[in-house]
């Protein structure tokens, strides 16, 4: 699989050497350690660099790709409906379990096929947006967590403290329904998987190819006497 090689790639370039190779090579010089780094970078950049991409994947309609997301943080997909902005962002269980904590299916894909989801929907006019934590699965969405929050970029410490409501389980099940029906109306779904997982895929591709170009830029710049 395409990630699984990618992830392959960047386990080998971070323990090109062993314990026993690093402690050998303390006595290097510097130049002749950097000169190992920068080669071990270039040609995991070069292998990286050759992989084929999964195929393109459209987001389901009306969603469009917040434009830049591949390469900043932030939300992936944008939509309007009856006045309202829907935005969501993604990440993968991997990065918020501990790697290892979790357990590996029987294909190696791990944490891929279970995808968390940031869902905002916020109102012209209004400071605040109701936040939805979720996940997302190739077959079903469970929502995780329901509060509400000041938009993107207007957190503070006073509203991080601002009461968060009743933990989603310990909702009525009607009402808990309800937020699932809130959410399916405006398109955040199952549907929404295949392209986000695909989404990922790039991502990752792209931040392990400029990850091994800054670190080798770094690495490379030559030292101020």
């Amino acid at each position: 699989m395409w990630r699984r090689s990618i992830c392959s790639a960047a386990i080998h370039a971070v323990s090109r050497l062993s314990p026993p190779a690093r402690c050998a090579s303390s006595s290097a010089s510097s130049s002749a350690v950097d000169s190992l780094i920068l080669r071990s970078l270039k040609e995991h950049f070069l292998e990286v660099s050759k992989m084929s991409p999964p195929p393109k994947v459209n987001p389901p309609s009306p969603y469009a790709i917040v434009k830049g997301s591949l390469v900043r943080d932030g939300p992936a997909l944008r939509r309007e409906y009856n006045g309202e902005e829907i935005t969501i962002s993604v990440m993968r269980l991997a990065n918020i379990i501990p790697a290892g904590a979790e357990a590996d299916d029987d294909d190696g894909n791990e944490s891929i096929n279970q995808l968390f989801l940031h869902v905002d929907v916020s109102k012209s006019g209004n400071e605040d947006s109701l936040h939805f934590l979720c996940g997302l699965y190739p077959d079903a969405i469970g929502i995780h967590s329901v509060c509400l929050r000041p938009k993107t970029g207007t957190l503070s410490l006073p509203s991080m403290n601002k009461y968060q409501g009743r933990v989603f389980q310990e909702l009525d099940q009607k009402l808990r329904d309800a937020f699932h029906f809130f959410l399916e109306e405006r398109g955040v779904n199952e549907k929404l998987f295949r392209f986000l997982q695909a989404w990922l895929y790039v991502k990752d591709h792209r931040n392990l190819m400029s990850w091994f170009k800054t670190v080798g830029s770094f690495i490379n710049e030559p030292k101020k006497t």
